[in-house]
């Protein structure tokens, strides 16, 4: 599996964005309570936000954090802080923050933020998306097939096993 970064709301402002202007005109508590009933059912952590943020600085630190080992974390800890947590994940002080929650180093990770150094590889990425026709996130592809946005367990088995997966067979239990 490789993660590849997708630009999904680029033009989003430093201060990022009042969820209720970005989506004027729609009852955000259904999108929300869709939202939470699919964040549940996944056992994904999951809160109301108000706002959305520009993601582009996270995509270069967890573009470098994904060439050290064992840092993949990372994107596991960015969810948590923007989807639990509701943290401006845009703002540097946040992204040193979570950097140091999974155990990379703030001096590194914030020359990293300031050089801008993995800055063409997000743009690779994005260019990427754009190619493969992504239009949402997450998007799973495997095999020719796509499967866009938050989706159930059934969902993604269909798609691995229609690119040619084969089911494993369970282990046999300690009784058989």
């Amino acid at each position: 599996m490789r993660l590849v970064h997708f630009p999904l709301h680029p033009g989003t402002p430093p201060e990022g964005r009042e969820l209720a202007e970005m989506f004027a005109g729609r009852d955000l508590g259904a999108m929300h309570h869709r939202m939470q009933g699919l964040m549940d059912a996944e056992g994904l952590p999951y809160h109301r936000r108000t706002h959305t943020y520009n993601s582009r600085l996270a995509q270069e630190l967890g573009a470098w954090a994904d060439t050290r080992p064992g840092f993949e974390a990372i994107h596991d800890a960015l969810y948590r802080a923007y989807f639990a947590e509701g943290r401006d994940i845009g703002d540097v002080e946040v992204l040193l923050d979570v950097a140091r929650s999974v155990g990379l180093p703030a001096d590194e990770a914030r020359e990293v933020i300031d050089t801008r150094r993995f800055m063409d590889r997000v743009d690779a990425d994005w260019q990427e998306s754009r190619a493969s026709g992504v239009t949402g996130v997450p998007t799973f592809a495997c095999g020719g097939s796509v499967v866009v946005g938050a989706q159930p367990y059934d969902a993604l088995e269909h798609l691995v096993l229609h690119a040619g997966a084969r089911p494993r067979r369970a282990a046999p239990s300690a009784r058989d």
